[in-house]
C-alpha cells in the first residue's frame, strides 16, 4: 500500500511540473505535436528510473560512509550524462541533435532538472531503494502525462480565438495555472 501511495503522490498530487515548478523548459518549451511530446515523456521515464537504480546506491553506499556526500550533485550530473550517453551508444546512434524528431530537447535530458530533481528527492524523501524506484517511475510518468495533456492543450489554443494581448506565454501560463489548480484537487486522495 506504501508503494502505491508514493506512485500516486508522485504522478498527481506533488506533479513534477504542475505542483512543484520544476521542468518548465521542457513544459512551456515544448511545440503543439503530440509525438514529440510522448517521445520526451518516454525518454525522462527511462532516464530517470536508470538514473535512480544507479545513483541511489552510489549516494547510500558510497558517498554517504565516506562523508562525500557535498559530491553529490557533480556525482549525479555525470552519471545522468553518462547515462545518456550510454543510451545513445547501446541504441547504435549518435547523441541527439538539435534537429532530431523530439524538438531538441532530448539533449537537455542529461541535464534536465527533471531527472537531476527525481533522483535527489527520492534521497531526500528517505525511500528505500524500491520506493525510489517507484518514486522516480511516478514523478516520470506525471511529466509524461502533463506534457501529453498540454501538448493537446496548446493545439486547441491555437485553433482558438484568442484577444492578440493574451496570444503566446501569457495564455500559457493561465492555462498552466487553471491546470495546477485542477491537479490541486488530488490532493485529498492520499492521506
Amino acid at each position: 500500500m506504501k508503494l502505491l501511495t508514493i506512485f500516486i503522490s508522485a504522478l498527481l498530487i506533488d506533479n513534477i511540473i504542475l505542483m512543484r515548478l520544476v521542468a518548465l523548459y521542457p513544459f512551456i518549451g515544448m511545440d503543439a505535436d503530440e509525438e514529440k511530446a510522448k517521445n520526451l515523456g518516454k525518454a525522462v521515464i527511462f532516464v530517470s528510473v536508470l538514473a535512480t537504480l544507479v545513483t541511489w546506491p552510489v549516494y547510500k553506499f558510497v558517498l554517504e560512509p565516506l562523508g562525500l556526500v557535498f559530491l553529490e550533485i557533480m556525482v549525479f550530473v555525470l552519471i545522468i550524462a553518462a547515462l545518456v550517453h550510454l543510451l545513445g551508444a547501446l541504441l547504435d546512434k549518435p547523441l541527439p541533435t538539435p534537429k532530431n524528431s523530439i524538438g531538441g530537447n532530448f539533449v537537455l535530458i542529461a541535464t534536465n532538472s527533471a531527472v537531476l530533481f527525481v533522483t535527489f528527492d527520492a534521497i531526500r524523501s528517505g525511500y528505500n531503494f524500491i520506493e525510489s524506484i517507484v518514486y522516480a517511475f511516478g514523478v516520470s510518468l506525471g511529466f509524461l502525462l502533463t506534457v501529453m495533456l498540454f501538448s493537446g492543450i496548446r493545439r486547441r489554443i491555437r485553433i482558438s480565438p484568442i484577444p492578440s494581448f493574451l496570444k503566446g506565454a501569457p495564455i500559457l501560463f493561465m492555462t498552466a495555472c487553471l491546470l495546477s489548480m485542477a491537479f490541486m484537487g488530488f490532493s485529498g486522495l492520499v492521506k
